[in-house]
């Protein structure tokens, strides 16, 4: 009877085997197939950022290329690349799924790993600030300067004055010298010279002392007041130059405050002086931001050191210079979408060029051998 109920139910028992086995095939399927890196082509965002990535007839170059290159070589994947504008809107594509890999000197942080995965860090680098190599001070500066300090409107009354004096004299000259010309026109330019003679170089022309004793009292005081001027203007507009030099002078980001800065659009930098409270100028790209620097509307920007040095030693022609130490050091790597089966696969390529010397090998290719 036993053995009756046993070959009854076999049946059952070895579906219900088949059954199970199936399942447990399916699951190590999908499993792996979580694990495995895909094969075929890849849509690879890329923001142009010499020397890291640049487009030269439609075609990409750069020191992140080329390490991307040779990774994606290394998994047999195929690139199809797409060109962003700013890398803000890079890390949009990456964070949507828009794009499967996001290729540039893309700086690790806290707030993009929390809307993007990164590969391990290929790059490391920090912030910079990049000036005009020539900052002396322009005579639109210097009136500036003399204006705030309230110089101007000091030498408005002593324009004034002059003006004045010049009418008076030519009024005295003309009733008690002779010899003084007898047209108006020419009388008060006569009266007008010898004032400002006396306002710019402390001298008087010669001129007849028609008062003996008195008069020669007089000219003597006309010339304490015009060292006087010739004194004030000379030390004013020197006081004020020597502060425009000693203000136009920036090392440091503590230089910056109250003065118009250029960064990237959706940079580092750009966070970075918006929590500094620094006055900010978004740019799309560099050129654009030199641009801006070159013509005054900026005072500095700030960013990446790297893209900085780059572009300042390819570029002699441009009358700007990197200045101060790095700051607010970080990391670049290759962003990628939340759990993108990628990021594994790809971080193990980053950490073996690194370990291989490949990618101090593309470092110093494109930046030299001294760091």
């Amino acid at each position: 009877m036993v053995s009756g109920f046993l070959r009854s139910i076999y049946p059952a028992f070895l579906a219900a085997l088949l059954v199970l086995a199936g399942a447990g095939s399916v699951h190590a399927q999908d499993a792996s197939a979580d694990t495995a890196p895909p094969s075929g082509q890849l849509t690879v965002g890329v923001y142009v950022s010499p020397p890291f990535v640049m487009k030269e007839d439609d075609r990409y170059t750069g020191m992140a290329i080329d390490l991307w290159e040779h990774m994606s070589g290394q998994l047999d994947l195929q690139s199809r690349y797409v060109e962003l504008d700013t890398i803000g809107a890079l890390v949009d594509a990456a964070a949507s799924g828009e794009i499967d890999v996001a290729v540039t000197n893309l700086t690790i942080t806290r707030s993009r790993v929390e809307r993007i995965d990164f590969t391990q860090p290929w790059f490391d680098a920090g912030l910079r600030i990049m000036v005009r190599q020539e900052q002396g001070s322009s005579f639109r500066d210097l009136v500036a300067g003399l204006r705030e300090s309230g110089h101007l409107k000091a030498y408005a009354w002593i324009a004034f004055v002059i003006v004045i004096a010049s009418a008076l004299l030519t009024v005295f000259d003309r009733r008690f010298d002779k010899d003084f010309p007898r047209r108006w026109r020419d009388g008060v330019a006569e009266s007008f010279y010898t004032v400002m003679s006396v306002a710019t170089s402390g001298k008087t022309p010669s001129r007849k002392n028609l008062f003996g004793w008195i008069g020669r009292i007089w000219q003597g005081a006309w010339l304490v007041c015009g060292i006087a001027v010739l004194a004030y203007v000379t030390s004013s507009v020197t006081s004020v130059m020597t502060t425009l030099s000693l203000t136009n002078q920036i090392n440091s980001v503590a230089d910056l405050s109250g003065r118009p800065v250029g960064v990237r659009t959706g940079s580092v930098a750009e966070e970075y002086a918006r929590d500094a409270n620094l006055d900010t100028r978004t740019f799309a790209h560099i050129e654009e931001a030199v641009e801006a620097l070159a013509a005054g509307r900026v005072t500095a920007i700030i960013g990446d050191a790297p893209v900085l040095e780059y572009y300042a030693h390819v570029n002699p022609d441009q009358p700007v210079s990197v200045v101060g130490a790095i700051f607010r050091p970080d990391k670049y790597g290759f962003g990628l979408s939340h759990r993108n089966e990628l990021t594994r696969p790809l971080t193990v390529e980053v950490i073996g060029a690194r370990r291989s010397g490949l990618a101090e090998e593309l470092r110093a290719r494109y930046f030299g051998d001294s760091r």
